[in-house]
This record gives structure tokens, C-alpha cells and sequence, in this order.
């Protein structure tokens, strides 16, 4: 009989938002005339930029006539996005960042997760804790971890917990980690990082060797001129840091599919006997055998997203989505309820009411108000007695839900 991988096994009950789907289907089968608001999982509701729409219906039609039909890309990425993507993104802050640093891909929850496959399995490994559930369940998937405690927690990670008492802030390790992820703005608390902040994590990884995983993913809700959208605007992070981007918040590309990540030349890693090898190679050799590249009339699309156009386009839907956060949190405060995000992040986070449990508090949601967000204990330990509602929305339901909350407070 054929092996399996056994590591899979060790997953605690359903990811997550499966999970939720389940319970919200489930809810919706027996009450089939519930107007069901959703405000879990971050998926976007707002149309592509018609920037965005021009520029894919252009590349069909190239693809159309043979004279300008393309095949197989570059696995990397076409040029013409890499050098938006470098120019607009990180040298016009400040940060150097060339082109052929960054790969073109589907997701940054699929980097984040396929880049265990360039590092060692000894690695210590440490997450924030809440924690946006794929960094935590990869690893339990690539057979870095023990298994599970009871309150979820995996044996062989390092923990770092972040709540109301330390301002969502993590303290760094008392220990020496390898690999650390961060993400920000942050993904489930909707807190931003500081430069501060990150000039310590980034002095600790270099007295430490570490490399720091780090998920940039809502960036563009940044509004805040002095939080930095990038790590690489702080000095020395080339040397110890990856970062991963997406276009599925910043330009509602969750079902178009198109992410790139960063990796400079100047990180290196360690090989058992020692010697230093430069991350870089190691990267575009594991994305050039297992990814064919992202289609040329999403790549187009995306390059879009960085035209006069484009540009001002995006930012209006930002600031859709960041209204829609603001209504929310205003709301809720009113109601007496703690809230935490929503100012520079898509996210707002809440300390449950009456303390009630992360996942009864959703079911009463579902049940009494027809509501859907996102249980806290599903991003860790440190998540019970917390929950995250998403902006992302059109403004009629997020207004109906304000007014639902209102009714079971």
C-alpha cells in the first residue's frame, strides 16, 4: 500500500474558513430565507479597474492574431511588471528593490507556504500568535512541527504572542529562530508596524542569522505617511528578509490570481557544512521547475494597476473598503464593544463581548443576526476571546450589518 504523508495527519480539525463554510452552509440550509451578511473571509466585492479590464481585453486580443499570440512566459515574470513593480513599489520609496528580484506568481499564500521547500528542516521556526493560518499549517504539512496541544499549539514552533496587554506589539524571541513571519498591516488584527518595530526585528535577524518571512500583503491600505509599506525601507533588511506581495486586496485580483515576492541578491542561507549560498538562485530554480508563470493577460492587467489611470482607480476602491472598516469599528465602539484595526487595514478586530467564546460569539452572530466574520481562536491560542470582521463589502451591507449588530448588543 502506498505512503501517505504522515504530517498531514497532525492538522488540528478543518483550516479554518472551511470550516466557517461549513458552519455558515449548514445555517443557510435550514433557514433558506436568511439574508446571510459575510464579513469572514477577506475576499474582495468591488469590480477590477477599468484600467485593469482594458488592459486584459487588449492582451486577448494580441493572443488572438498569430503575429502577436504568446505561449509559455517567463516563469519569473514578463519585464514590462517586474519593472513596475520595482519602480513604482520600492524605488519610489526609497527602497532598492531591482526587477529580477521579484517573481511573478498566483498567490502569496501559495509563496508563503512553497517557500519551506528552499529551507532545512531543522529550522526554528517562530509565528505571531494570532497568526493567519497557512504559515502555521505549511509547516505542519512539511514536517517541521510536533503535534498539537490542546489549545493548538504545535511543538517545535516558537510562539509570539500578541494581544491587547502588549498593544498587538510581539516581543522578540528569547531564543535564536531561523525563520520568522510577519506580516503587516497585519492579518488578523489589522494593527500596522512601525519603523521602529521593524528596525528591531530586522537588527534582530542579523545578529542572528534569521531570515524574515514577510507578508505585505495589505500594504496599499496603508494611509499613515509614516508607516513603512515595505521592510525593505529599513536599512539592512536586503540581507535578512523576503517579502510577499499580492493584487488580490490592493486591486481585487483574489479570483484573478496574480502575487509576486521578493527576493534579493544580497540574503544568503547556511548549508549544513557552513558555507553561505545566496538565497536568489535557489528560489528561481524551485519557481522555474514547479510554475509555469501567471497568464499574460493577468500580468498585463496587473502592470495596469501602475499606470495614471490605474493608479488613481485602485486607490478609490482602497478607500471604499477603508470607509467600509471605519463605519464598522465606529459602530462597534459606540456599542461598547473594544476594537482594535480598521485604520490602516481592511481588518478590524474585536474583543468579544460578555465574554463569550470566539466561536460561540460567531454562532451567536449567525444565528440571531445572520452574520458572518471570522473566529479569533481560528488564528491561534491567542486569538480565543477575539474576532475579525472584514470591509470587504458593498457599503449597503456593511451598513444593514452595523444595524443588525446594533439590535443583538
Amino acid at each position: 500500500m502506498t505512503y501517505i504523508n504522515d504530517h498531514y495527519l497532525k492538522l488540528t480539525a478543518g483550516y479554518l474558513f472551511p470550516e466557517i463554510g461549513r458552519r455558515v452552509t449548514a445555517f443557510c440550509d435550514a433557514n433558506p430565507a436568511a439574508n446571510v451578511i459575510r464579513l469572514g473571509i477577506g475576499d474582495v466585492t468591488e469590480p477590477l479597474a477599468p484600467a485593469v479590464i482594458q488592459a486584459m481585453h487588449a492582451a486577448v486580443d494580441e493572443l488572438a492574431e498569430r503575429s502577436s499570440f504568446r505561449g509559455y512566459g517567463p516563469e519569473q515574470g514578463y519585464d514590462f511588471l517586474r519593472e513596475a513593480i520595482a519602480e513604482h513599489d520600492y524605488q519610489a520609496r526609497g527602497a532598492k528593490v531591482d526587477a529580477d528580484e521579484i517573481f511573478v506568481s498566483d498567490g502569496s499564500k501559495c509563496d508563503s507556504g512553497n517557500i519551506l521547500d528552499i529551507f532545512g528542516e531543522d529550522n526554528v521556526i517562530a509565528v505571531v500568535d494570532p497568526v493567519y493560518p497557512v504559515y502555521v499549517d505549511t509547516n505542519v504539512m512539511a514536517g517541521h512541527t510536533g503535534p498539537a496541544d490542546a489549545s493548538g499549539r504545535y511543538g517545535g514552533l516558537v510562539y509570539l504572542p500578541v494581544t491587547a496587554e502588549n498593544d498587538f506589539v510581539p516581543e522578540l524571541p528569547k531564543q535564536r529562530v531561523d525563520l520568522i513571519y510577519l506580516c503587516y498591516p497585519n492579518n488578523p488584527t489589522g494593527v500596522v508596524a512601525t519603523k521602529e518595530m521593524l528596525k528591531r526585528w530586522v537588527e534582530y535577524a542579523q545578529q542572528n542569522g534569521s531570515i524574515i518571512l514577510y507578508d505585505a500583503a495589505y500594504e496599499a491600505f496603508i494611509t499613515d505617511p509614516a508607516i513603512p509599506h515595505s521592510i525593505y525601507e529599513i536599512d539592512g533588511a536586503r540581507e535578512v528578509a523576503i517579502e510577499f506581495r499580492s493584487f488580490s486586496k490592493t486591486a481585487g485580483f483574489t479570483g484573478v490570481r496574480c502575487a509576486f515576492t521578493v527576493i534579493p541578491k544580497d540574503l544568503k542561507g547556511k548549508t549544513r557544512d557552513g558555507r553561505e549560498v545566496p538565497i536568489h538562485p535557489l528560489w528561481n530554480r524551485r519557481h522555474c521547475t514547479k510554475f509555469n508563470g501567471v497568464s499574460y493577460p493577468v500580468q498585463r492587467g496587473a502592470a495596469a494597476i501602475y499606470s495614471p489611470e490605474g493608479r488613481q482607480q485602485v486607490r478609490e476602491t482602497i478607500a471604499f473598503y477603508l470607509a467600509n472598516a471605519k463605519l464598522v469599528r465606529e459602530a462597534l465602539t459606540k456599542l461598547g464593544i473594544q476594537v482594535y484595526g480598521g485604520v490602516n487595514a481592511p481588518y478590524v478586530w474585536l474583543k468579544t463581548p460578555g465574554k463569550l467564546s470566539s466561536w460561540d460569539f460567531f454562532d451567536k452572530l449567525l444565528q440571531e443576526a445572520h452574520l458572518v466574520g471570522t473566529p479569533g481562536s481560528g488564528f491561534g491560542a491567542c486569538g480565543e476571546g477575539y474576532f475579525r470582521l472584514s470591509a470587504f463589502n458593498s457599503r449597503a451591507n456593511v451598513e444593514e450589518a452595523v444595524r443588525r449588530f446594533a439590535k443583538i448588543m
